[in-house]
Formats: structure tokens, sequence, C-alpha cells
């Protein structure tokens, strides 16, 4: 495994970060998700291989996937030695005061976490998206209270436009408050809109940018043609159906083109092209299936030519935002 420093910090993390989405158990939203059972060996396998950093979200799985990774680390490995992030904004009960960023859920959203979690902190409090009901003042001021409480270590963002992460920054600058140290877009061959601005501007500030989605919902494993969608998470992923499109599929076949030639999984030749940016600090993966860890891990190996990096990015063309 290899190390990198956490954007403009102190923090050490592994340059792969386990996405725990999929660890939880299944609901309607995640009819996909693993049970308990089915997840603890993805931890061990991670922790085997020298992953250090991991990030959940209170609504995945509606909270489960925060009760089942608390669960793992605590059981496989120290506290101290691992980085864990968290997220809140979104919806977790009905009530009106249940999701955005005002004060009031914040406050409520950590310590319901920090609970889920079995933890005192998180290493990592990410807003996980911006909220236009909620002056960024009242945001940033209950984050820094959080940090400054020590419930949360650091703070970060993610999915918004760069005007707005900016927005934030100045704000927390003129206060004096705790400032963002990182960033969480959605960024991988098929989407790369960041590139204009807020990729730019994480590398001038020095952010850790942790993307998410580096394989497009497995778009660019190779698994799925326009013909076959292969998992059930492909299958029934709404979200994921509404950030790519058939025309996705050209990048897709260029991925896998380019891994037949070198013999390699598709997977390795998409995150090879990420890790090779030099603004991405850990691209956040996801593992359900046996191997799947180690083909990430041995993505750290491959190095592409600026001739194959050529023909992995030649096809895009400008799009539409999605993700935010």
């Amino acid at each position: 495994m290899e190390f990198v420093r956490f954007g403009n910090t102190g923090m050490t993390v592994s340059k792969l970060c386990l996405g725990c989405m999929t660890y939880g158990k299944p609901t309607d939203r995640w009819p996909w998700a693993l049970d308990e059972e089915t997840s603890r060996p993805f931890f061990r396998k991670a922790l085997d291989l020298g992953i250090n950093f991991f990030d959940t979200a209170d609504i995945y799985a509606n909270g489960a996937s925060e009760e089942v990774t608390g669960r793992a680390l605590r059981d496989f490995t120290n506290r101290d030695e691992i980085v864990l992030a968290t997220k809140v904004f979104n919806p977790m009960g009905p009530g009106p005061n249940d999701k955005g960023l005002s004060r009031k859920h914040i406050m409520s959203a950590i310590d319901a976490s920090l609970k889920r979690l079995g933890t005192d902190y998180v290493d990592l409090y990410q807003i996980h998206r911006w909220d236009d009901n909620t002056p960024i003042e009242e945001t940033m001021e209950a984050l820094h209270d959080i940090v400054k409480a020590g419930k949360a270590r650091y703070i970060g963002a993610s999915s918004m436009a760069a005007w707005q992460f900016a927005k934030a920054q100045y704000t927390a600058d003129l206060h004096g408050w705790t400032r963002f140290v990182s960033m969480q877009p959605q960024y991988n061959l098929v989407y790369r809109e960041e590139e204009r601005e807020m990729l730019p501007f994480c590398e001038d500030q020095k952010i850790a940018v942790i993307p998410w989605s580096p394989l497009a919902r497995g778009l660019l494993t190779g698994k799925r043609t326009k013909e076959r969608n292969e998992t059930k998470r492909a299958e029934t992923d709404a979200f994921g159906k509404s950030l790519y499109t058939d025309a996705d599929f050209a990048i897709a076949d260029r991925v896998t083109q380019l891994a037949e030639a070198r013999g390699i999984p598709a997977s390795q030749v998409a995150l090879a092209w990420m890790l090779q940016k030099p603004v991405i600090t850990a691209p956040i993966i996801g593992a359900s299936k046996p191997g799947h860890l180690e083909d990430a891990v041995n993505a750290l190996s491959v190095k592409l030519s600026d001739d194959e990096v050529k023909q992995l990015e030649e096809l895009y063309r400008p799009r539409a935002v999605a993700g935010i």
C-alpha cells in the first residue's frame, strides 16, 4: 500500500479509501447492499491490504452502514490506526429538521453517527451536499463547534459548485472557523466536468480530493454493456441511472480494449488513470465481490503511458453537471 498526506493536513491516508455504502443491510433503496455477515470479510481484507481510510454516511442503508462499519473496525483494528469518515445532510427521519445543514440537524446528526459507529470521534465529518435553505455561516459555525468539541478531527465537503466551496472556505476564514480540508466530487473517465473549476481550485488550495464513483457505478469495469447490466445494483440503482448514458459506453469500451491489451482488469486501467492525476488524494472504491479489493490495490502499480492516457481521454465530450 502507498500512503499520502491528506491535503494540507498532517494526517496520512492510504491512496485508496474503502467506501462503505455497500455494507449494512438490504433496503428498498439499497436492495444490493450486503448484510453484516457478508460485509465483515471486506473490512478485514482491506485492513490486511494496508487500507486505513474508510468512508461512510448516515444515510447509507438508513444508518446500518455506520453500525456495521463501526463494529467491524472495532473488532479488527485499533481505532487510532484508521481514518474514519462519515457525512451529514440527507433525510434521516420524516420531520422537517431531520435533514439539511442547519445547526439543529448537524448537532443531532453527529451524535447519532457517533453512537452508530461506536466511537467518540470521526476523523473526517463531511457535508454530503450543499444546503440552499441554510445560511453557510450557520453551517460552518456548527461544524467548527463540532471540531472544537472533539467530535471530529477535520471537516470536508462533497459534490457542489466550485463557487459554493469557495464561499464556504471564505466564510470560515472570515470568522476564524475551521476550514474544509477535503472535497469528495464525482470524478471518473466518463464524468470529468470537475476538471473545469473544482479540481484546479483544490490543487491551488491544497485541498485533499477523494472522488466518489471512480469506476462510474461499475460502468468502467468491463462487466456492463448497453445490452447487459450484470449487477443487481446496476439494475436497481435509480440515482446511478441518472448519472450516465449510453454514450458513455464508448469510453468504457476503450478502457476494456486497453485493459485487454495490457492483460489486466478494466477496473485497474480506470483507477490507474485517476491515480496518475497529481490532484487526486485517494479514490473511494467499492467492493462487493472477492477480488475487488485486490484489483484496486494492484492498480497502484499500473503506470499508463502518455499515449494510453490520450486514448482514454480523447472520446470525452462536455456534459451536463450531474450528482450535485
